[in-house]
């Protein structure tokens, strides 16, 4: 298991990855197994998670390409990484380990809008629709229920917090922090993206409730960074089971989130440590989620 990693020339610590420069223009992106839940790094990690969401978004990579570009290059462990950095130090030296959970990506120039879009009412959403019957401070109708579906996808945009909590924006905050057209993109995209993936995962028998997504520049273009619709940031049920209202089966970290909340943590504090069922179920419906989507 991967919790944290000291190779040279970190130039950034997120919430799960390690960023590494290798060159004037490319990255090293490892993908470790800690994860978070309310914005709070967890002090248990999930064996095996890394890899995953290594695997699951450069699916969605390769799947989403011809709605918007995106920063993958090679998986780490690809044999032809040697020739192409072959006078890379970081990349000779690369630990096995390591290199099961990492990816190579051109460097962007990161735009700070955690991109969210909700096609269904459940999480954070949930909550605030119950306390003000809004979500994201625009008035929904009354009577919804937990699971139901939106009429059209939700873009819902948060800051970007490396640590701490991402706080809602609106649109008018997004547009005057990157500008009208960067802003309008940003939506448009966001909602491509997710409309097709929606679409892809109902024919594997996966409902995709809801998802964030990064972008960044390279030059002029706009592309997709970061991970792209994993069980990290993405919410996935089982479509069969789907019943507006009741709990819904899923397969990402909600397992996590839900023994969080019946443990009476604040979500301030230090966080309790995680049973071992509630880690090995969670790398389980990780595991799952990508053999069905990529069978």
């Amino acid at each position: 298991m991967i919790i944290n990693t000291n190779l040279s020339n970190k130039i950034n610590q997120g919430k799960v990855r390690d960023t590494y420069r290798i060159n004037s223009n490319t990255l090293l992106m490892v993908a470790t197994d800690r994860i978070s839940a309310f914005d709070v790094i967890l002090q248990d990690g999930i064996p095996g998670k890394g890899e995953i969401l290594n695997k699951i978004s450069k699916f969605w990579f390769d799947k989403t390409q011809h709605i918007i570009g995106n920063h993958f290059l090679y998986m780490a462990n690809d044999p032809k990484i040697n020739e192409v950095f072959a006078s890379e130090t970081l990349i000779r030296e690369l630990p096995a380990d390591i290199a099961r959970q990492s990816m190579i990506v051109r460097e962007a120039k990161r735009i700070d809008v955690e991109c969210v879009v909700r096609g269904y009412i459940t999480g954070s959403a949930w909550t605030e629709y119950k306390r003000e019957g809004t979500v994201s401070g625009r008035i929904m109708p009354k009577g919804l229920v937990e699971g139901q579906k939106f009429p059209e996808p939700l873009f819902t945009p948060t800051t970007k917090a490396e640590q701490g909590h991402d706080e809602n924006m609106s649109m008018d905050e997004v547009r005057k922090l990157v500008g009208n057209e960067v802003a309008f993109a940003l939506e448009t995209k966001s909602k491509e993206v997710y409309n097709f993936a929606h679409d892809y995962a109902v024919q594997k028998d996966i409902i995709l409730a809801d998802t964030k997504m990064e972008f960044g520049f390279i030059g002029d273009n706009l592309i997709l960074i970061d991970e792209l619709l994993t069980p990290d940031s993405s919410r996935f049920w089982e479509a069969d089971k789907y019943v507006p209202g009741n709990s819904l089966p899923n397969y990402d970290k909600q397992l996590v989130r839900n023994w969080l909340e019946s443990s009476g943590w604040d979500k301030e504090s230090t966080p309790p440590n995680l049973p071992a069922y509630v880690i090995e179920n969670t790398i389980n419906r990780y595991t799952e989620v990508y053999q069905l989507l990529s069978q």
